[in-house]
């Protein structure tokens, strides 16, 4: 072990795109071992399997009707956010975590920093890497570390609707977002009670997504200490101008998903959405009876040009004590990288996700159906759109209680006794807090 942590921590110091919370998990998963990995042996490795995303065990099905060697058992949890990650969490440390599951893109960090996730980089070449959106590959890449395999991307987009927009005199959707903030003023004109969008103070991540795009970088490294910058010049820009858009009343502040959201919807009160690709699915099922009033297009950004960043997405990862990371990562490949994985998880009704997978998105498209958006190609909104998401994002190690920070100041926004910036202000002091309680040290940015 001492040769091994002597050279993680020269490879920690002179990768210029590590990551200092993957230190502790290379450590943890150096001393494992995949010896008891019989996968390929000539006989049926069973791995467990847990997740939560919908069109999950339909994917299970269809690999285990289509695999010998490998047999997946796999148990549903509640979703990362409502419980998922804390059963995760407590299963690692009891030494009963299942060999794969699922993790969002920003808490993975956090898992590795935990030394919960094996680095899984011996079963995953270049041509495996090469099959995913670069953009995937960076954010599962940590410390020059392979920890996941991307399922999905999630590139922001503007959903709007078509007839709201056209009875305000707004020809064509916003390019900018001076154009956007002026649309805002025209649909409140030609109707008092409607906004353009909404500002959800319970889902950090729509604001996180516009940072990105921004170009701000909340989270690095320099050797071996994270640095922290929540409020750095890109992102006080983003805050500034949703600020105003809150003070201007041009924007609802409301719970994502929310009955209020929802009946705001129905009622033609909003008429716009700044959502994922994953978000075509939900107004779709949300609204059907505004079939072909509703279209997609690129989101706003600061100078006209395509820009973006990432609204969610997930990834399989593989536990540190699993002996079974080759079959793991087996399954996880097919899921990901097939026709028939994607077309299982579009079968139960997932059909606006965007694979991770660029070949993989003529199934995706060819399986969706776009009538409620009048016949358009949102795909190639989706594709065009996941091109241009930023490639210097990096998460922190701690996304749980930095996003629980922002979700207690952003949630007094509506009563007016608070500001985004003063929201960023108090999330970087508690993130910083929680990464020096953890023994990681944190530098000034």
């Amino acid at each position: 072990m001492s040769a091994a942590l002597s050279r993680s921590r020269r490879a920690l110091r002179a990768a210029a795109a590590l990551t200092a919370a993957a230190l502790s998990a290379t450590l943890l998963a150096g001393c494992g071992s995949d010896d008891e990995d019989p996968a390929g042996a000539g006989k049926t490795v069973d791995i467990t399997f847990w997740g939560w995303a919908k069109g999950t065990k339909e994917v299970v099905d269809a690999f285990n009707a289509s695999h010998k060697d490998v047999h997946v058992t796999y148990e549903e949890i509640p979703s990362g956010a409502a419980g998922g990650y804390a059963k995760l969490s407590n299963a690692v440390k009891a030494g009963n975590a299942p060999d794969v599951f699922n993790v969002e893109y920003p808490q993975l960090p956090d898992f590795v920093s935990q030394g919960a996730v094996k680095d899984i980089g011996e079963y995953v070449d270049a041509d495996l890497k090469a099959k995913y959106l670069p953009q995937a590959v960076q954010l599962t890449t940590l410390g020059g570390a392979t920890y996941a395999l991307p399922l999905d991307a999630a590139p922001q987009v503007f959903y709007y609707r078509k007839d709201l927009f056209a009875k305000a005199g707004i020809k064509t959707p916003p390019r900018t977002w001076d154009e956007f903030h002026s649309a805002a003023g025209k649909l409140r004109k030609a109707e008092p009670g409607a906004r353009i969008a909404t500002f959800f103070p319970d889902d950090p991540t729509t604001f996180e997504a516009m940072a990105w795009q921004a170009g701000a970088q909340w989270f690095g490294t320099s050797g071996d200490s994270w640095q922290v910058s929540l409020n750095g010049p890109e992102t006080a820009k983003v805050a500034g101008y949703w600020q105003k858009m809150i003070d201007d009343d041009l924007v609802r502040v409301e719970p994502s998903f929310s009955q209020q959201w929802t009946a705001s919807l129905q009622k033609g009160q909003t008429a716009g959405y700044l959502g994922a690709s994953w978000g075509g699915g939900v107004l779709k099922g949300t609204l059907p009876d505004q079939a072909g009033k509703w279209a997609v297009a690129p989101l706003p950004s600061w100078n006209g040009d395509a820009a973006g960043g990432m609204l969610g997405g997930s990834t399989f990862a593989v536990s540190k004590d699993s002996k079974k990371a080759k079959a793991a990562v087996e399954f996880a490949t097919w899921a990901t990288t097939t026709p028939e994985g994607i077309e299982a998880r579009i079968s139960a009704g997932n059909s606006s996700a965007y694979p991770a997978d660029p070949d993989l998105v003529p199934v995706a498209a060819k399986a969706f159906k776009a009538d409620f958006y009048g016949g358009q190609d949102v795909y190639g909104v989706y594709g065009s759109a996941a091109k241009s998401i930023g490639q210097k994002w990096t998460w922190g190690p701690a996304m749980g209680v930095t996003n629980t920070s922002l979700k207690d100041s952003f949630g007094r926004l509506s009563s007016g006794s608070g500001t985004i910036a003063q929201a960023l202000a108090s999330a970087q002091k508690d993130t910083v807090a929680e990464l020096k309680n953890r023994g990681l040290k944190v530098s000034a940015r």
